[in-house]
């Protein structure tokens, strides 16, 4: 006997409220939002962003929401779509949920719906909770790998995502809450195959758009098949029509376990593909340690995942964007630049001689053990390098990237990338007030306060 999941996730959206949140989870999500709207601001100049939105430009609407804290406006799923694009243009927002980027479509989706319902921040951070948790709650059912069956999570789970987090915004009832899911449903998409092309960023921007229209939608009368996702033609068995995944089991532990209080988010510290960190931590901590001189080394051999080597795909990549899915640009660009950072994606260094020499060099051991419950990480990941006097240098086994639940980076860590996020934008705005109004986003009583934050301080003379 099928439970009812649409439903229950339904009259958890419409139960939610700040006050039910525990401080773990409030703290996280904001961190979400900071994080989101760096990398954001950053992302706002890269081609893509700015291609969707001269294709996307609305006219003759009245509705304005922001446009990456430019100054700039557009209808709320026209914002939504480009500022979640931007969001992930440079792969540089964070991870959780098995490998998902849930604040690339959250965060864009949140802030352009709270903009027409002039939302307080308390309504935003739950809407963002809500969203995480329903995610969490959809995703946890496979016990497949969704990246190997050509699935981008952040696609197919963001749409339904944003969906409960606009329910939650326009405070739907258990009904339309559920309307808003089994449309959402049917909205979302994301394959594997864009990975490192432009239309990849797209797709949170694409989820988050989703999730606005899924809200109004359900909240104007709109109806949709009321197990749209637990169906045996629905959501979760089309994406696993293999059988490995659990349509039957109740969401029990919605509002009693908060899996964004168990799952955390990984803040990323390099703008490349996240499966890449692991090792550039371990190749950066080697060079460090011992002076490496990238013209000395002979071979650097990496050890991770099969699923990760099948993600890494771009074995010899000529731009940067192709460069965010190349171990081997990685670990070179550790090694010659002594970092892994914005002004290395770009295509005039990664076609660097040096930098292309040193790719070659760079050899692959798949690791066939991978950790349960992940998006295929193997236990551990681990750098050798071997330099042209015959000395051969070991990391140790790294289980766990910098920025990751269980070695989060500090405050100083978070407003150094985004300060540096916002100065790459190129947009005028102060970064300052902006990095604290986010930072104590429940005392905000308007998302107007947020915008207004980050309007650039007028200086005298």
């Amino acid at each position: 006997m099928s439970a009812a999941l649409t439903r229950e996730l339904g009259a958890f959206l419409s139960r939610l409220d700040f006050a039910m949140l525990p401080a773990t989870a409030v703290h996280i999500a904001k961190a979400g939002f900071t994080d989101c709207i760096g990398v954001m601001l950053a992302g706002s100049r890269e081609p893509v962003t700015r291609l969707l939105e001269e294709v996307l430009a609305a006219g003759g609407s009245r509705e304005r929401a922001s446009l990456y804290f430019s100054g700039e406006h557009a209808p709320a799923m026209v914002a939504a779509r480009v500022n979640g694009t931007a969001a992930h243009a440079l792969d540089y927002d964070d991870v959780s949920l098995k490998g998902s980027h849930p604040s690339a479509v959250l965060v864009p989706a949140i802030l352009a719906e709270a903009e027409a319902v002039d939302a307080p921040g308390t309504a935003m951070l739950a809407a963002y909770v809500a969203g995480f948790e329903v995610w969490a709650e959809l995703i946890r059912r496979e016990s497949g790998n969704y990246q190997r069956k050509g699935w981008h999570p952040t696609g197919v789970f963001g749409a339904i995502a944003a969906a409960a987090a606009c329910a939650v915004l326009r405070r739907l009832d258990a009904d339309g809450a559920a309307h808003a899911l089994g449309i959402a449903a049917s909205h979302a998409s994301g394959v594997m195959a864009n990975l490192g092309s432009m239309v990849k960023p797209m797709h949170p921007g694409n989820a988050a758009a989703a999730g606005i229209l899924s809200a109004r939608l359900a909240a104007a009368g709109v109806d949709s098949a009321p197990d749209a996702l637990e169906n045996a033609q629905g959501f979760l068995k089309a994406l696993s029509p293999e059988g490995d995944v659990d349509v039957d089991a109740p969401a029990e532990r919605l509002g009693r376990e908060w899996s964004i209080v168990g799952e955390g988010l990984s803040i990323k510290r390099y703008p490349v593909c996240y499966r890449a960190h692991r090792a550039i931590d371990a190749t950066l901590d080697l060079s460090t340690l011992r002076g490496i001189v990238p013209s000395a080394v002979n071979e650097v051999r990496v050890s991770f995942s099969r699923t990760h080597a099948l993600i890494l795909k771009n074995h010899r990549p000529q731009t940067g964007l192709a460069a965010k899915f190349s171990i081997e640009f990685a670990l070179s660009c550790a090694l010659i630049a002594g970092r892994v950072g914005l002004r290395e994606l770009a295509d005039p260094f990664v076609q660097r001689r040096d930098v292309q020499d040193l790719i070659e060099r760079v050899a692959i051991d798949v690791n066939d053990e991978e950790e349960p419950g992940t998006s295929g990480y193997a236990p551990y990941d681990w750098v050798v390098i071997a330099l042209s006097g015959g000395e051969r240098i070991e990391s140790p086994r790294v289980q766990y990237a910098r920025g990751d639940p269980r070695v989060p980076l500090t405050a100083h860590d978070m407003w150094v990338k985004f300060e540096d996020c916002a100065k790459w934008s190129g947009i005028d705005l102060d970064a300052e007030a902006l990095f604290g109004t986010l930072q104590a986003l429940e005392r905000a009583a308007s998302v107007r306060e947020i915008f207004a934050s980050a309007r650039p301080r007028k200086t005298t003379r």
